[in-house]
């Protein structure tokens, strides 16, 4: 009973997570707002709705696996596709005028 109640509210909160990631894509003005609320929050509730799952499912159930390697790829993936759309936004130079120093990009220097 205790496990069913934990993995429910696991479940609802990712869910409000992803839901609050659409909202963010939605309503972030730039790529840059909208590159951070389609990776933190998102990876976030997939993870809560992954350990909900896992939860519900029972420690010993072979698709835990499945679970657990959805989750590692999730969070292997997220902040390599977030660089690389960063790195996109700053070559083509499609990010709001005074958000990124140019010299901050150009130097592998960092003051």
């Amino acid at each position: 009973m205790i496990g069913d109640i934990v993995s429910s509210v696991l479940l609802v909160i990712g869910s409000v997570m992803a839901l609050t990631t659409a909202i963010g894509l939605v309503r972030f003005p730039d790529t840059l707002s909208r590159m951070h609320a389609a990776t933190k929050p998102q990876t976030f509730g997939l993870l809560l709705i992954l350990t909900g799952a896992a939860i519900r499912l029972g420690g010993d159930h072979i698709d835990v696996g499945m679970l657990v390697l959805a989750a590692m790829f999730a969070l292997i993936t997220a902040p390599v596709v977030a660089h690389r759309i960063g790195r996109l936004v700053y070559q083509e130079q499609r990010a709001r005028d005074g958000l990124i120093n140019p010299d901050d990009m150009e130097s592998g220097n960092r003051d």
